[in-house]
């Protein structure tokens, strides 16, 4: 004869379990959002992309590039003060060298600039001194001199203290060149300044 399930399970008593609460209870724990579980779906994928750029970057060399780079700017920071340095060296350098051309170019332009040439003037006063022991001596002289048209000339005889040798004395620098060609005409080779003399020019006859 079958059993009736039924039967026996209704013909007990119900009780506490025969009508649990709902939801869970114990151990068990309740439903969890969406989000909280997508968080390690989340990190997995950040952490796969992150290990794939840097074995991309590894294998295409532009992670050594990175830390190259870096090296590179700090070596050159570091090097930047002797750069300059240098520079400074030689901006000084250029200035020295550009200021000795300018020095250099100044005197070839005093060389080049010709200077003012002096005249010979055959009116100054000449004066020629016969202190040998020849007479007429000066005046054999004075006779070259006004033939060569000096139109003041003067003759006369040696007194006081007399030069080593023969020689043309001018007083100021404008006569020099009126003394040098006295001298060029008499074949009197010592032309010399001399101070108080008697006459702008006076030529000292020895033997």
């Amino acid at each position: 004869m079958a059993r009736d399930d039924r039967a026996n399970y209704e013909s007990y008593q119900k009780d506490a379990f025969d009508n649990p609460p709902k939801g869970p209870i114990g151990v068990h724990r309740g439903n969890t959002s969406l989000l909280s579980r997508s968080i390690p779906y989340f990190i997995v994928v950040i952490v796969a992309i992150l290990a794939g750029l840097l074995v991309w970057g590894f294998y295409s060399g532009e992670l050594q590039k990175a830390f190259t780079g870096h090296s590179e700017s700090q070596s050159q920071s570091v090097a930047a003060p002797k750069t300059e340095k240098k520079k400074a060296v030689k901006e000084d350098t250029d200035t020295t060298s550009k200021s000795d051309t300018d020095t250099s170019t100044n005197q070839q332009q005093q060389q080049a600039t010709p200077q003012p040439t002096q005249q010979v003037n055959k009116q100054t006063a000449v004066q020629v001194v016969n202190a040998t022991r020849t007479t007429g001596y000066a005046a054999k002289k004075k006779a070259v001199l006004d033939q060569a048209g000096y139109s003041s000339v003067t003759a006369g005889n040696a007194t006081g203290t007399l030069p080593a040798s023969t020689v043309v004395w001018y007083q100021n620098d404008s006569d020099k060149a009126t003394a040098q060609d006295v001298a060029n005409t008499l074949g009197i080779q010592a032309v010399e300044q001399h101070n108080g003399i008697s006459q702008a020019i006076v030529v000292m006859l020895l033997n």
